[in-house]
């Protein structure tokens, strides 16, 4: 099945705001869609692993370990992902009459990292406001539905999904897009410069270079960065 464009998808997300408008300001869009797609893309990326995150924290939670070592234990049950979430709920289970305890239950049983995220974005404020406003339901719905699994899109595409609904935010909040991402034609450029000099040695086997973005949003420079390698040098291990 060919992958969906990304400005197609970034659209049908965005949609979302047709059911949140009269009830919120257009400014607000961003601070519930942002979460929930970030939410759906954590819960597909880690359907694979779940089961077996599941069992694992059913072994360790009794050993009243503090959290640090629970979440040591529990990352080697993910098959390589830096987080987890140990709820056997997703988006599609909440049900209806206690969407919002539910919701707020499964977003504390991700790992820290991940938790700290929605902290960042006040998610709980915006659960709590779309509970009262009765819309709760149909968000959670509408992102349940929608299909952001590694299989139907990549790191690099879900990338630009992100970029592109920052696009639509700012724009509603009267920014410049400009101000939360790098333009992807300017990270082209930089990931270029930085890496146009070891352009021989990248071809050779046994090379190995390290790539650090103290800043990371998006993740558009490593996965530009990825893709310069590659066309290098399919074989490169990343």
């Amino acid at each position: 099945m060919p992958q969906p464009n990304h400005n197609n998808l970034a659209s049908f997300i965005w949609s979302v705001a047709d059911l949140l408008r009269g009830d919120f300001k257009q400014s607000q869009y961003g601070r519930i869609i942002l979460p929930f797609t970030l939410l759906r893309r954590l819960e597909c990326v880690l359907e694979s692993s779940k089961n077996d995150v599941l069992a694992q924290y059913e072994k360790v939670k009794v050993m009243n370990l503090p959290e640090d070592g629970m979440e040591k234990m529990l990352l080697r049950a993910t098959g390589g992902l830096s987080f987890y979430n140990t709820s056997p709920m997703n988006l599609s289970k909440l049900g209806q009459g206690d969407i919002k305890s539910n919701l707020e239950t499964y977003i504390q049983c991700f790992s820290k990292d991940a938790r700290e995220i929605f902290e960042h974005f006040r998610f709980d404020e915006f659960i709590g406001t779309l509970n009262e406003a009765n819309l709760l339901y149909k968000v959670v719905g509408k992102f349940a539905s929608t299909d952001l699994s590694p299989a139907k899109i990549s790191n690099h595409d879900m990338g630009l999904v992100f970029e592109e609904l920052i696009r639509r935010f700012a724009e509603g909040s009267n920014e410049t897009a400009g101000e939360h991402f790098t333009p992807r034609d300017i990270v082209r450029l930089t990931t270029s410069l930085v890496f146009m000099e070891d352009d021989d040695a990248l071809t050779k086997e046994g090379i190995i270079r390290t790539i650090y973005d103290p800043t990371a949003g998006t993740g558009g420079f490593l996965s530009s960065g990825m893709e310069y390698v590659y066309d290098l040098n399919p074989k490169g291990l990343f």
